[in-house]
């Protein structure tokens, strides 16, 4: 990712744009306004003072940009409005739709077959959204979430098995860094990433909980990375250990409704009650493989029934699950992962602002109170009624606060 950003971008049509561009007072007074509704945007020592410093005319586009210098600090920013690319590479309203379709893993080939364009040039487009820190793109207007699900995806690099370490929170994707390796080693270097961006918007950030499937190097990493995380262990893939090996044994409906019935106990008591009846029905009906893997499922009683005491934490992955299956489906449309790491990393964070900010189906949104992405439903917000508008302006300064350079290739 970028070493850092200078460029604040904004909401304005062309037409408001074009109109108070060339005078200095006009361009101060948007500005102004935009900084009394949207300070997050800015640099933190905007509210200091500003002068207007210089400005230069895109080669490119033919479009004129504005440079300001902060009195407090001295550090000079670019004003983008949202209808430009960045770099000036384009117009937002000419790439929005092709860039929606690239959400579903549609190839760079077909974006230019239809589009026009070439094939590189929606490959650089695309993977350029990955310089932008997820965490602070996608969290602008609310409270980092402290309650986590974390997985990893097993994906594929010019063929060779890869694992992008993946975080979920409030239906968001907020980490997803290409590792090489799934020990403790490894994901903690993906899981990093995370914690470097989040501890960008909040120094002092630390998840209350965070749920993982058991898998030993998951749970180290997180307790390497913050030490008081409580760690819940996800019952659905206790479950699943069960059905996979299992499934057609003729009491496994009857085993099935009574595994999902302790997890609906309504408290820790009741919940390690039914786990006990449970383990004693087991002992008396079943046999072979299917009753050592209830008995495991029963003997993690205190690992489960820690969710109790953090009603707000996830004890399943369900969150992520689907997260997830949008990744599959995205990296197997499009062949995998290809090309060097630091190319695999901005594709697959691409990926997941691309998720959280293209908008919903219809039926998604209805049944989101009208919020038409996970992004703009976190928040509460929407910067502007396009979502690649809206992802460009949730990306001003690269979705970093002032002062911040995050890490070279997490």
């Amino acid at each position: 990712m970028a070493a850092g950003c200078s460029t604040i971008c904004l909401p304005i049509s062309k037409e408001a744009y074009l109109a108070v561009i060339d005078s200095p007072q006009q361009f101060r007074r948007w500005l102004d306004t935009a900084f009394r509704d949207y300070p997050e945007l800015f640099p933190e020592a905007f509210a200091g003072g500003y002068t207007l410093k210089d400005d230069r005319t895109s080669a490119k586009l033919g479009l004129r940009l504005r440079r300001f210098r902060c009195k407090a600090s001295g550090a000079a920013f670019t004003v983008r409005p949202s209808f430009a690319l960045p770099y000036m590479a384009g117009w937002t309203d000419d790439v929005e739709k092709p860039l929606f379709l690239r959400r579903f893993g549609v190839p760079f080939w077909a974006l230019a077959h239809v589009f026009g364009k070439d094939a590189m040039y929606w490959y650089q487009l695309a993977i350029s959204l990955g310089r932008n820190s997820v965490v602070g793109t996608t969290v602008r207007r609310v409270d980092l979430p402290v309650d986590l699900v974390a997985d990893e995806h097993h994906q594929t690099r010019d063929g060779q098995k890869v694992f992008i370490a993946t975080v979920v929170a409030e239906g968001c994707c907020l980490g997803a860094c290409v590792v090489d390796s799934s020990d403790e080693v490894g994901l903690t270097k993906g899981y990093d990433a995370f914690k470097q961006e989040a501890c960008a918007i909040d120094p002092n950030y630390a998840p209350r909980t965070v749920n993982t499937d058991g898998w030993q190097a998951t749970q180290l990493a997180w307790t390497t990375l913050f030490p008081l995380v409580v760690l819940l262990r996800c019952f659905l893939h206790g479950f699943l250990s069960i059905r996979d090996g299992c499934k057609k044994h003729p009491l496994f409906p009857t085993l099935s409704e009574k595994v999902w019935q302790a997890y609906r106990a309504r408290d820790r008591r009741t919940f390690t009650q039914r786990l006990r009846r449970l383990r004693e029905w087991a002992q008396r009906a079943l046999s072979a493989e299917i009753l050592q893997r209830t008995l495991r499922l029963c003997s993690r009683a205190g690992e489960y029934g820690q969710a109790y005491a953090h009603p707000n934490g996830q004890r399943t992955s369900v969150m992520l699950d689907r997260v997830m299956r949008g990744m599959n489906g995205y990296f197997v449309g499009c062949q995998h992962l290809h090309g060097s790491e630091e190319a695999t990393q901005l594709h697959s964070r691409a990926w997941a602002l691309l998720f959280n900010f293209a908008v919903w189906g219809p039926e998604a949104r209805r049944a989101n109170d009208g919020w038409r992405s996970p992004a703009e439903r976190l928040n509460q917000h929407r910067y502007h009624d396009n979502w690649l508008h809206n992802l460009f302006i949730s990306a001003s300064l690269a979705g970093f606060r002032s002062g911040y350079n995050p890490p070279q290739n997490p």
